[in-house]
């Protein structure tokens, strides 16, 4: 007989009297269309050299702060007065604060791409001058002289000299759906995490970037339907698994003269990655990451910038795979560099001498460093964020570059993170707990209180006159011995001896967190929504979720899904076995990962799952991009039963529940086909179930009514689905 362990907060369920509290009621249109629970956020800080100041876009004028008394100095640029109808769109300063880069009529290509028109704003002068006359670019960059800007226009990559305008083409061989130059593939840039691939050299001198081949890259077509005769089809390359991915190549620039082009040597190049370049502290030295395509091998080359020549600074292998991050900085010494790694099996931040020799580990034990923040080298200070008490906590810390005991610079429970000014000396503290929203502070470097800066008190209120209620953190252990973590809400005024029925929420996927003590914006107002509803709403982390270390983290290696979904189907059995919980009314719901994941659960979870909602799922994973599959799955061929015995598409036949699945069909990510041949699976199994499908719509479905629409439609399904049998069912909601 399984056997369950509870913690003591969750057997105390909390029953309140049987009298009803006056508590208004939260509409989905308050949440989608009104916004009316929107929490107050602290705009992004743009801050200038001397580390106090900031500036901020206004009305179309760029205006400056003091970060430590909030007042307005002055106004440092007017759109206005650039010429009719003129909009600073986006703006960044060069090294010295005597230009402006600007950006506006952006056009988004897929998540992190786009293209728009740059001008470069002198503020000696006052002259406003255009980087490209007519067509966008993309990822206009200054150098670090500022005599230069770089861009990518057509697939190539170019620069223009400031002083004479003349336009320099530094690649011609640029293609679209061919060769890319200086700008990532659809698969690095949604799975590596850049756009841009092109970066100048500290002394203005050169300009490294990636060359992607993609000719051989199979291509994938959207309709996208615009109410014209013909619907339009977009074409872009999309790398499945197995497939061929760009045959990639490193490349150095020297500016000026004859502008020579090296060719960076990391050796055989095939089936490898390049996801990384970053330059050293030395100008005339180039860093390469090169990873092998099981990414389970990852090299750090130092590449002399002159010719090309490369050697080995740094090896990393695993068992499992190695995830690619940004945590690298190199210090103005030259001799030593900051990189995080999972080699002692938790996430930590370690100092190296730039033979690759490891000096010290600077942060120790058993949890896990979750962001880094960076280093102040003047103080030899590094800053960074950990979950060292519980995984769903965060905290703020600072460290010596010896490794001694770090200072925890915010001791509120929750989650905390931080935005540094340019100098270190004051950082913004923002600090949110799954019961209360963001709070912002501004602090000195010595930990003292400078000014408060939104403390969201609106939103507690609203929170006290709706009558929200508190999720509660609880654990239990499954019959496999594996401790899991959840939160739970409630209804208000439960009543003893009546069955609620449940939804669970996740996502589930590899190193992702749902169950943090941190705040979860929009849906927190559904989740309210729906115990007013009279359901319990509940939310359970699987086993490789993050935060708990590699080997919690990555032991779903090469069978995604399989382990998720016993945890899963264990957390609704436990849930069954709780007071007040209806075990025959328990639902579960996911978006992309999360619906893949909502779907295996109610197929293998047939007898404990009665609906489930799946948006934007993955049915099966060799649908799905090279990278992020072969990541954790490699490739179909080397590993069909992992394939095979986890996609949703193969176990349709097992469906009883209500099924409601939804796709966008302007989704360049998990691409509609998975959801046209999940729709083909079961309707040859002959299984009734609901479709609802989001016209153009990408993988965040929304723009216009398209969120109030989806939510509206989820919230009638689960009323429907599991409260049909239940006393004091409400009539469905309309739009």
């Amino acid at each position: 007989m399984t056997k369950y362990i509870t913690s003591l907060l969750v057997l105390m369920l909390y029953i309140s009297s049987s009298n009803v509290t006056a508590q208004k009621q939260i509409s989905l249109e308050d949440i989608w269309t009104n916004r009316t629970f929107s929490p107050k956020r602290v705009p992004g800080f743009n801050f200038l050299n001397d580390g106090r100041h900031y500036t901020r876009k206004q009305n179309n004028v760029i205006k400056k702060y003091d970060l430590t008394t909030g007042d307005f100095v002055e106004d440092i640029l007017d759109g206005a007065k650039l010429g009719d109808d003129f909009s600073i769109g986006s703006y960044s300063f060069n090294s010295d604060e005597s230009k402006i880069i600007i950006m506006n009529n952006r056009e988004s290509i897929y998540r992190r791409s786009f293209k728009a028109n740059y001008y470069v704003y002198d503020r000696a002068t006052m002259k406003l001058s255009e980087v490209f006359d007519g067509d966008k670019i993309s990822y206009g960059t200054l150098s670090p002289d500022d005599k230069h800007i770089a861009f990518v226009y057509n697939n190539n990559l170019y620069t223009k000299d400031l002083a004479t305008n003349k336009i320099t083409a530094i690649t011609t061989d640029g293609a679209y759906n061919k060769i890319i130059n200086g700008a990532a593939d659809w698969v690095y840039e949604e799975e590596f995490s850049f756009a841009k691939a092109f970066f100048w050299s500290p002394d203005s001198k050169k300009i490294a970037f990636i060359r992607f081949d993609e000719t051989a890259v199979k291509e994938f077509t959207m309709q996208m339907y615009n109410d014209e005769m013909y619907p339009e089809n977009i074409v872009f390359k999309y790398p499945k698994v197995g497939e061929e991915n760009a045959k990639v190549s490193a490349h150095i620039y020297h500016v000026g003269g004859k502008g020579k082009t090296v060719k960076v040597d990391l050796g055989n190049l095939d089936d490898m990655y390049i996801p990384r370049l970053k330059w050293t502290t030395d100008e005339s030295k180039l860093c390469a990451y090169k990873m092998n395509r099981h990414q389970n091998h990852l090299e750090l080359y130092i590449v002399n910038a002159k010719d090309g020549s490369s050697s080995v600074m740094l090896d990393e292998k695993s068992k499992y795979y190695i995830d690619i991050h940004d945590n690298l900085t190199f210090l103005e010494n030259g001799k030593e560099f900051i990189w995080t790694s999972e080699k002692d099996g938790f996430n930590h931040i370690y100092l190296y001498g730039m033979n690759g020799k490891e000096k010290r580990a600077l942060t120790k034990g058993n949890y896990d460093v979750t962001a880094f923040y960076g280093v102040d080298e003047k103080m030899k200070k590094i800053y960074y964020q950990a979950a060292d008490r519980t995984p769903m906590e965060k905290r703020v810390f600072e460290i010596g570059y010896k490794g001694k005991k770090p200072k925890v610079l915010d001791k509120k429970t929750g989650t905390s993170s931080a935005t540094f000014s340019s100098t270190f000396d004051y950082y913004i503290l923002s600090n949110s707990t799954i019961n209360t929203p963001s709070t912002y502070n501004v602090y000195a470097r010595n930990g003292d209180l400078v000014r408060a800066l939104e403390d969201n008190k609106t939103l507690v209120e609203k929170q006290q006159a709706y009558g929200t209620v508190k999720a509660k953190f609880f654990d239990f252990t499954t019959s496999e011995n594996v401790k899991l973590n959840g939160w739970m809400m409630q209804p208000r005024n439960m009543q003893k001896g009546k069955k609620y029925p449940v939804l669970v929420t996740q996502y589930s996927g590899p190193n992702s967190q749902q169950v943090t003590d941190s705040w979860k914006g929009s849906n927190y107002w559904w989740y309210q929504h729906l115990t007013q509803q009279g359901f319990i709403v509940v939310c359970v982390d699987p086993r490789g979720t993050g935060a708990r270390g590699e080997e919690f983290r990555k032991q779903t290696y090469l069978e995604l899904g399989k382990y998720e979904t016993m945890d899963m189907i264990e957390t609704a059995k436990w849930l069954g076995t709780l007071p007040n919980v209806d075990a025959n009314n328990v639902g579960i719901f996911g978006w992309s990962y999360g619906g893949y994941m909502s779907s295996l659960a109610i197929l293998k979870g047939n007898d404990v799952f009665k609906a489930a909602i799946a948006v934007a799922p993955v049915t099966s994973w060799k649908w799905y991009d090279t990278i992020y599959t072969e990541r954790y799955m490699r490739t179909l061929m080397e590993n069909e039963s992992g394939y095979k015995d986890n996609s949703p598409i193969y176990f349709a036949d097992r469906l009883k529940g209500d099924y409601l699945l939804i796709h966008g069909g302007g989704d360049d990510n998990v691409h509609f086909q998975h959801s046209a041949e999940m729709t083909r699976a079961l309707i040859e199994a002959n299984k009734q179930f609901d479709q609802y499908y989001y016209t153009n719509r990408n993988h965040g479905i929304y723009g216009d009514n398209a969120r109030i629409h989806l939510y509206t439609k989820m919230t009638n399904f689960l009323k429907e689905s599991l409260q049909s049998n239940n006393a004091g069912n409400q009539d469905p909601i309309r739009p």
